[in-house]
């Protein structure tokens, strides 16, 4: 059994930031620091209410957190109102840092930094813990608001909404939005379980140390794979998650399964089965497809190339997989 949270050794303060399981042989994903939420302008004594050029999204091209808080500023068209800083794709010895390579910015645009570490303890200077992606800066007080990307997304979803056209605010979308009332409940509860088992289990599955940890974790992996195929079959949840219109949940599942057959199965050893193995998922294998190919938000955020770079590194191999060919089969196939 795993030790709680608490126990678990961080790795971001033994020198060795590639070291990503606890002495158990288990990955512990570590919690979220920077917690406080945007809000609509509306809302009196906000310390963060929401304005125009005053926030930044710092994320980098490789990371699936990262990946649903660029794909939520582009659906809801923030991208005028929020700003976006890309790091390279790669882990070094200090955490993620900027370079320029494959478009990624040479350093960071509004303090000259090369390194995330120095934007972390620009707003706490006490800072010890790891330095993640993504999180939101804050231009006028010089601080991180938020780096939970489960909040930034929501955050993204409406807090901004008073900057758009009627038509696109989350209250005009009603039950067409992306968290609507009347599926919240049954959202969440998805959510969850495809967190735990797949968002971060693929994470546990390829950072397990031990063969225990090992199979504990893609055994179940892959019984959230087949629960998901089963979802999408029953009535209403098609052709998304829960219906005609894309939610939140299909943003959360989508990062994860589009880096699964070209970084996941290989260099995490999620290999039981691969997403485009149409005798186990032809409802998910179509879902994938179709998020990919029809919506330009998705496809123009996903760079396939660079997250198997940044996975070579994080599982400690100089070997970049070339499959699979092609990266995503067309929607036809």
């Amino acid at each position: 059994m795993a030790p709680p949270p608490s126990a678990v050794e961080d790795s971001s303060k033994t020198g060795d930031i590639l070291k990503m399981h606890s002495s158990d042989g288990h990955f512990h994903r570590q919690k979220s620091t920077f917690r406080s939420l945007i809000t609509p302008s509306s809302i009196p004594n906000s310390p963060f209410p929401a304005a125009r050029d005053r926030y930044v999204l710092y994320i980098n091209l490789g990371c699936p957190w990262a990946h649903r808080a660029s794909i939520m500023r582009s659906f809801k068209h923030l991208e005028p109102f929020i700003q976006l800083v890309t790091m390279d794709y790669e882990l070094g010895p200090e955490g993620w840092f900027f370079s320029g390579r494959d478009g990624t910015d040479a350093k960071d645009p509004l303090y000259g930094y090369t390194k995330i570490k120095d934007l972390y303890l620009h707003a706490d200077p006490e800072y010890e813990a790891r330095y993640t992606v993504p999180f939101i800066w804050d231009k006028e007080k010089e601080t991180i608001v938020n780096n939970e990307s489960s909040e930034i997304i929501r955050m993204f979803e409406s807090a901004f909404d008073e900057f758009l056209p009627e038509a696109e605010r989350e209250e005009a979308k009603g039950e067409n939005g992306l968290y609507p009332e009347h599926l919240k409940k049954e959202i969440d509860e998805f959510n969850g379980l495809v967190y735990d088992k797949i968002n971060n289990g693929v994470y546990k599955t390829g950072f397990a140390a031990t063969q225990e940890a090992y199979e504990s974790h893609v055994v179940p992996l892959f019984e959230a794979l087949d629960r998901v195929e089963k979802h999408l079959s029953e009535k209403g949840h098609h052709p998304y998650l829960f219906g005609k219109s894309i939610t939140e949940a299909d943003v959360r599942l989508y990062t994860t399964l589009i880096r699964f057959d070209a970084a996941y199965f290989t260099l995490f050893k999620c290999n039981m089965r691969m997403i485009r193995d149409e005798s186990h998922y032809p409802k998910l294998h179509w879902w994938l497809r179709n998020l990919y190919w029809k919506h330009e938000e998705f496809r123009s955020t996903t760079y396939f190339e660079q997250f198997k770079k940044g996975y070579m590194k994080a599982a400690k191999t100089n070997i970049v997989p070339v499959g699979p060919v092609p990266h995503i089969l067309p929607l036809d196939s």
